[in-house]
């Protein structure tokens, strides 16, 4: 039977203690720091050589809701009526509101040095170590809005460019297009300043600290943030009925794009899984 995400605003008490504790579990066991490293390991741009399944790719979003699920699933071994809440950003846009309360995340890091002080994930807690990353940071850092140079998070309206686009990806299907709901989801922009960064991109900006970059995974966050990505792709669906993954072919052997992304029956790294096969998640889970 499928199981249901809830928006993180509408958690109990009780709900949002045992999704802590099991995020902590993991973490003690060593389980978490995996996702951190396969993260990190898929974090690859346009200008490298290679496949790219994570970002800049029409895969973003079914590698990405994979990689939900494993986490999940790693919860669900720990405590089973645990699931990834959602986190509205459209929503709860301010640096005290939920999820940055805490019993749940925590606050904000620090102006020093962008430590988070607050909540079962800081540093002084104890159990929420950084032993993962582009730099040798032990510490969760955050610069919730980023104060030196402000930016805001995103609109329902900016959301909602994205959904009204009814074709989900096109070429040359990397962070260059202008059309397609992956990229005006996924967020790379043209120009400077926040207007560069659209959506999901956007919401990592924000955050800041530990957000930015391929180790972002070790802000739990990340997984809050995404969950509510892997929704906008659900509502995509429901109002584009017949809309599907793109490309349903790979690109031929004369493109810039060949072997370098997942066509809509191809298996997608680390996992033996097709696009395809995540397009519906309904006996899975709901969200609600």
């Amino acid at each position: 039977m499928a199981y249901t995400r809830k928006d993180v605003s509408t958690l109990t008490a009780a709900e949002r203690r045992r999704f802590v504790n099991a995020m902590l579990e993991i973490k003690r066991r060593g389980e978490y720091d995996e996702f951190v490293r396969t993260h990190i390991e898929f974090y690859t741009s346009d200008g490298e050589n290679g496949l790219r399944t994570a970002h800049m790719a029409p895969s973003f979003l079914p590698w990405h809701r994979r990689f939900l699920l494993e986490l999940e699933r790693a919860l669900r071994r720990v405590d089973d009526s645990v699931t990834v809440p959602y986190w509205d950003w459209t929503r709860d846009r301010t640096a005290t509101s939920v999820p940055w309360t805490k019993d749940l995340l925590g606050g904000n890091g620090r102006r020093s040095d962008q430590q988070v002080m607050t909540g079962p994930f800081a540093y002084a807690e104890g159990r929420w170590t950084i032993r993962e990353g582009v730099t040798d940071g032990r510490f969760l850092t955050r610069d919730l809005g980023r104060a030196r140079d402000p930016i805001e998070l995103p609109t329902r309206s900016e959301l909602d460019g994205a959904l009204n686009d009814g074709v989900y990806d096109v070429s040359p299907w990397d962070s260059t297009v202008t059309r397609g709901f992956r990229n005006r989801l996924e967020g790379w922009g043209t120009g400077r300043g926040s207007a560069s960064w659209r959506n999901h991109n956007r919401v990592h900006r924000w955050v800041g600290g530990a957000m930015l970059g391929g180790a972002s995974v070790n802000d739990p966050v990340f997984w809050l943030h995404h969950a509510f990505v892997d929704l906008q792709w659900t509502r995509w669906q429901r109002l584009h009925r017949g809309a599907r993954y793109l490309p349903e072919e790979p690109p031929g052997l004369g493109s810039m794009q060949h072997g370098r992304i997942i066509a809509r029956h191809e298996k997608m790294p680390p996992w033996d899984v097709t696009p395809r096969e995540l397009e519906d998640v309904s006996g899975i889970y709901r969200y609600v």
